[in-house]
């Protein structure tokens, strides 16, 4: 994809190296060179950079070698001032740590984001449409996302762009999801076999997210959305049948199975993840008008996907 020359330079922070901050940072370095006298960092811990754990090290040395810069804050121990002191230092700052560091962790560092008074921050939303499933949902963490949209929207000094991918595509096939269940060869659809669900890779959600970021004119206070795929559980019953030459039995959990389940243990995250995807709001949305449809990227779709990764099952 090319985008009008000349492309304004930019100093980018991203924050995490992990499953999604690895695939962002590599297309950021690699976009950035359509910009000449861009910069890329990433925020990681001091004992992350100077990690002895050969996976971690290798990492580190690959972003060196792409000239990304190390900058060594915690996320979670740092106070709101202190990370806002490293923040200040560059003009756009990309959330990619997740939610791993707690419930609390989003409106920190929104909230350090705008005390810093970077020009754009793009927080780690990388997901569903927070707005479109609302508050009091059957996961409750994502109350606390719709509390940095707030934030972020009751002021005028930060730009922010959130980008909406749907849920990471091998997530849909992992066990402890239990919505493609291998061992049974058996679809346990979520609300029913015509619920919808968008998909994306963190490859592909890095190369549109380098995109949009460098995109000209700015993309600016707006929900950007991306779809590696949209599909119903049952295609995904009918993909998994082509791709493994197998049949697979279809099931379907219905919403009040699902609260019922989460009602008898309140706590277990996956369990809210599955009844929020059952409703079927917020979670999936047509890939005609998504970032990647509109200026014509290529994306893995899900079949795609399973072929390079579940021939093996």
């Amino acid at each position: 994809m090319t985008t009008s020359n000349p492309i304004t330079p930019q100093s980018i922070l991203v924050l995490g190296a992990g499953e999604l901050g690895l695939p962002v940072l590599r297309n950021l370095a690699r976009v950035a060179k359509r910009a000449p006298g861009s910069a890329i960092s990433v925020l990681l811990r001091e004992s992350t950079i100077h990690t002895a754990d050969p996976t971690k090290k290798a990492e580190v040395d690959e972003l060196r070698s792409l000239g990304i810069q190390m900058v060594a804050a915690d996320l979670v121990n740092d106070s709101i001032d202190d990370l806002a002191a490293v923040f200040s230092r560059f003009e756009t700052v990309i959330g990619c740590a997740g939610m791993v560091a707690g419930r609390e962790t989003p409106m920190k560092l929104a909230t350090a984001a705008l005390k810093a008074g970077i020009k754009r921050y793009f927080p780690w939303q990388f997901g569903v449409d927070f707005d479109v499933i609302g508050r009091g949902s059957p996961q409750d963490l994502f109350d606390a996302q719709i509390d940095v949209r707030e934030l972020l929207r009751s002021q005028t000094q930060t730009e922010w762009v959130i980008i909406s991918t749907g849920m990471f595509t091998s997530f849909l096939f992992e066990p402890v999801f239990e919505v493609v269940d291998f061992e049974h060869d058996t679809v346990n659809a979520l609300g029913s076999l015509e619920t919808s669900v968008t998909l994306t890779t963190p490859d592909d959600i890095g190369a549109l997210t380098a995109e949009i970021v460098f995109f000209e004119p700015h993309v600016r206070n707006q929900i950007v959305y991306l779809s590696g795929d949209t599909v119903t559980y049952g295609e995904v019953a009918d993909l998994l049948e082509r791709v493994l030459g197998r049949p697979f039995k279809r099931n379907v959990w219905t919403v009040p199975y699902l609260l019922d389940e989460l009602k008898n243990d309140p706590t277990h995250h996956i369990k809210k993840y599955r009844a929020v995807f059952a409703q079927g709001r917020g979670v999936s949305w047509p890939k005609t008008g998504t970032f990647n449809e509109q200026h014509a990227i290529a994306v893995t779709t899900a079949e795609t996907w399973a072929r390079h990764h579940l021939t093996e099952k």
